[in-house]
């Protein structure tokens, strides 16, 4: 699914106005009408008070022709206009002409209004602002927000919550709807994915509004929103006459002393995203570990506590590497010296970050295409600080481009930059948030390069896996219960998710479990 800019949608707006022959006026009435549709198959004509907070501008337009749908079916409604300026829209100023002759009058709110009194078991629709914001609210408009915030109701919001900038972080987070529940007009917002701005947004679903199909479908964006539809394009069944050596080797190099658990953890994962052959490169001090805790995976040595040199006889398909090495002087000329030669495919995480960002010439270094998997602090020390998220998201998109690799930025909603364009995972929960979750993400995307996945495809693929297992696995293990392993021992059966019966659209939870 696309993640449309504000200004594509009001270009999609304008293409359905003139290529399906409608006004503008039955246009929000569609998107009125799946509001409804959306809130009655919920609530079936319950009492409850019901309080509609409505904008001058079209997102109040689609509020008020909510409003009078719902009064039509009997609901009990309160209908507040919300007067942060003088101007009106069009199509605003239709829909509130239509409440009149239906006998319903708003109460009319500005600076020196009363807040309404709102109680804790009410519904309150919030379609105050649109996706048009771009200044932060009056202070009259953010007391009522604030007001708004504290009632306890269920909060509704129409399209984004209002406050909420679709391109910006809000610069006073107290003047933001607070909602339980977002319905999106026929795309998401990228806000409902960002650290900084998803905190706004428990949940959301996307209601389809009938937007031109050729439009939505020909325009280019920048954003994608990934879930089982989207990885499926490019999953690669087995063959029959297939064989071991038919899914390549990867090769883990990792480990230091007392840090061999996150090389065990990669390289089952490895191979249990399906790659043929595993081995292991590891300080000796790591030899026993490996091969007691996952037998199937072979093993090669170099120094004692730590790795001094990378050099190998074996010929891999793939090498996935940075895990618990360490950064001493001697790993790190080992890796400067190894990159220098190495023509192999890349899985670069951790310590190889870490070891990078303080070396950046050695960036020169890595073959192209080479996917980079760091966790906040180690994108940090790798790009550079940020003032805000979408200043992260521009220097990862540049660093992205400069170097031709694959960034992987872990998150709540992991997004996956290569070539300009960022790929928005939608599976994952708060539980990865857990020691070993970011060695196991290096295994899966390394045992999927070996074999044969593109490197953007392993990415996007494995990152969906990963938290597809996760979340398979909560439901027996909660949220604080969870571990790597029980990841890794999930993801058999999250590849079998992936055939079962197409998923329905389902709102997303945003929560914080970054590794």
């Amino acid at each position: 699914m696309k993640v449309f800019t504000a200004q594509q949608i009001y270009n999609a707006d304008k293409a359905t106005i003139e290529r399906q022959q409608i006004s503008s006026d039955e246009l929000m009435e569609r998107a009125a009408t799946q509001i409804f549709n959306w809130m009655h198959l919920r609530m079936q004509g319950a009492p409850v008070k019901i309080h509609l907070f409505c904008g001058i501008g079209n997102n109040g337009g689609d509020g008020l022709a909510l409003a009078r749908q719902l009064w039509e079916h009997g609901y009990n409604i309160a209908v507040y206009v919300v007067k942060y300026s003088e101007k009106r829209s069009k199509d605003f100023l239709t829909n509130l002409d239509r409440l009149k002759d239906r006998k319903i009058w708003p109460v009319y709110l500005d600076a020196d209004s009363e807040l309404p009194s709102i109680g804790p078991d009410d519904i309150i629709v919030d379609a105050i602002f649109g996706i048009g914001l771009n200044r932060t609210p009056d202070d009259w408009v953010s007391q009522l927000i604030q007001h708004l915030n504290k009632t306890k109701a269920f909060i509704l919001s129409v399209d984004i919550p209002s406050g909420l900038f679709t391109d910006s972080v809000p610069k006073d987070s107290a003047s933001v709807i607070q909602s339980n529940y977002v319905l999106s007009f026929q795309v998401p917002k990228l806000v409902f994915f960002l650290p900084q701005t998803g905190i706004y947004v428990e949940q959301w679903e996307v209601l389809d509004i009938g937007l031109d199909t050729a439009y939505l479908m020909e325009t280019e964006t920048e954003y994608e929103l990934i879930a089982k539809n989207e990885v499926l394009q490019f999953y690669r069944p087995r063959t029959k006459y297939s064989h071991k050596g038919t899914y390549g080797h990867s090769l883990i190099i990792g480990g230091s002393y007392g840090k061999i658990g996150a090389v065990t953890l990669a390289s089952k994962s490895a191979l249990k995203a399906g790659s043929g052959l595993v081995t292991a490169y590891v300080p000796e001090c790591g030899y026993q570990i490996v091969q007691t805790s996952v037998p199937e995976v072979m093993v090669l040595t170099n120094g004692e506590s730590l790795i001094e040199a990378i050099d190998f006889e074996i010929e891999p398909t793939v090498i996935g590497i940075g895990i618990g090495m360490g950064t001493e002087d001697k790993t790190v000329k080992a890796l400067e010296k190894f990159l220098k030669v190495n023509k192999m495919p890349l899985v670069v995480d951790a310590d190889a970050l870490n070891i990078l960002s303080k070396n950046q010439n050695l960036l020169q270094f890595l073959p192209k295409e080479s996917i980079l998997t760091p966790h906040p602090k180690e994108l940090e020390r790798l790009v550079g600080k940020w003032k805000d998220d979408f200043e992260k998201l521009k220097k990862v998109k540049e660093f992205s481009e400069k170097q031709n690799v694959v960034m992987v930025i872990k998150g709540a909603h992991t997004i996956t930059f290569f070539k300009g364009r960022g790929y928005i995972n939608t599976t994952g929960n708060p539980g990865m948030a857990t020691a070993g979750s970011g060695d196991t993400l290096t295994g899966i995307i390394t045992g999927l390069v070996a074999q044969g996945y593109p490197s953007l495809h392993a990415a996007i693929l494995g990152v969906y896996i990963h938290g597809k297992s996760a979340d398979l696995s909560i439901a027996n293990k909660g949220y604080q219960a969870l571990t790597a392993t029980d990841i890794i021992e999930s993801m058999g059966s999250a590849f079998i998710d992936l055939f079962t019966s197409p998923e329905k659209e389902a709102p997303v939870e945003v929560e914080t479990n970054e590794n």
